[in-house]
């Protein structure tokens, strides 16, 4: 048998700092790529308790700074960055100075909101996920998830309509807001038209929040008497606690803050689907995130 011999290749000494850049450029690509599989191989997993939710990466910028904000799936109030993907975003939008615009992402960004430069005042990004699926194979598993979000009474309603206790399935839709300062931050939080959302009654930036601070949660427009909001409330240590509150008859709740924290709001709507085949119930989760100066 004959064995070819293969000579070395010379690079000619000028070519390497173009190399080298060309194989940093490659690592880069090799990390961001391998960041964004995780990412997306976390974003088919089961919901389940999953909250999603906006994450600014600074919830206060400097005016004419960029504005970068990952959207975050996980449990409280830790999470992995979600790339984006179009076909799993019903909208994408960012108001400011009382205008809305519709945010034109690119597939694969990471992180999935790039805003060159903001004008100053309050910035509200807003994000709908497109429908998603998930099959419980055992009433344990959305008995519990339905404890969890409020819902006790979800065997009556279940059994009700005749519904089996197996093998059934829920869609989910994900509505989450964020509120970011840029520059004196001036500015209120406004309803925007999700299917579910919060709305906060007083800026987290420049109002008093001794009292704490007001919300509302709505569901198609109107109030949300009663509602079950999850509070995660994330300190400067990275430690978070967890707690619950009921919206008034009013769909308000005084949420309590301290300075220098980071919140997360979470409350999700448990109806009917309105398929005619298929999922037998359906989920929309609102959140909303802010920090505290």
């Amino acid at each position: 048998m004959t064995t070819a011999r293969v000579d070395k290749i010379s690079i000619p000494a000028s070519l390497f700092p173009s190399f080298q850049k060309v194989l940093r450029m490659l690592i880069c690509l090799f990390r961001h790529f391998r960041i964004g599989l995780v990412g997306l191989i976390l974003s088919t997993l089961p919901a389940l308790s999953h909250e999603f939710w906006i994450e600014p990466q600074k919830y206060q910028v400097e005016s004419g700074a960029p504005v970068l904000a990952d959207l975050r799936n996980g449990q409280n109030f830790s999470g992995a960055n979600q790339v984006f993907f179009a076909r799993r975003t019903r909208r994408f939008e960012f108001t400011q100075s009382g205008q809305t615009t519709a945010y034109q992402g690119r597939m694969g960004d990471l992180p999935a909101f790039q805003l060159d430069q903001a004008d100053p005042g309050l910035l509200i990004i807003t994000h709908e996920t497109a429908p998603q699926t998930i099959t419980y194979e055992t009433w344990e598993k959305f008995q519990t998830f339905a404890d969890h979000k409020g819902f006790a009474d979800i065997s009556q309603r279940h059994q009700a309509r005749g519904l089996p206790e197996q093998g059934f399935a829920e869609t989910y839709t994900r509505h989450a807001k964020s509120l970011i300062a840029v520059g004196d931050g001036i500015g209120s939080d406004k309803l925007l038209g999700m299917e579910a959302e919060f709305v906060a009654l007083a800026n987290p930036y420049t109002d008093d929040l001794s009292l704490g601070l007001p919300v509302r949660v709505y569901y198609l427009g109107t109030p949300r008497a009663n509602a079950q909001i999850e509070i995660f409330e994330r300190g400067p240590d990275d430690v978070v606690l967890v707690s619950l509150q009921r919206a008034d008859a009013q769909g308000v709740v005084l949420i309590p803050v301290k300075p220098g924290h980071t919140y997360l709001l979470d409350a999700v709507v448990l109806r009917p689907s309105r398929q005619s085949a298929g999922p037998v119930w359906e989920t929309l989760w609102a959140a909303l995130t802010f920090t505290t100066p």
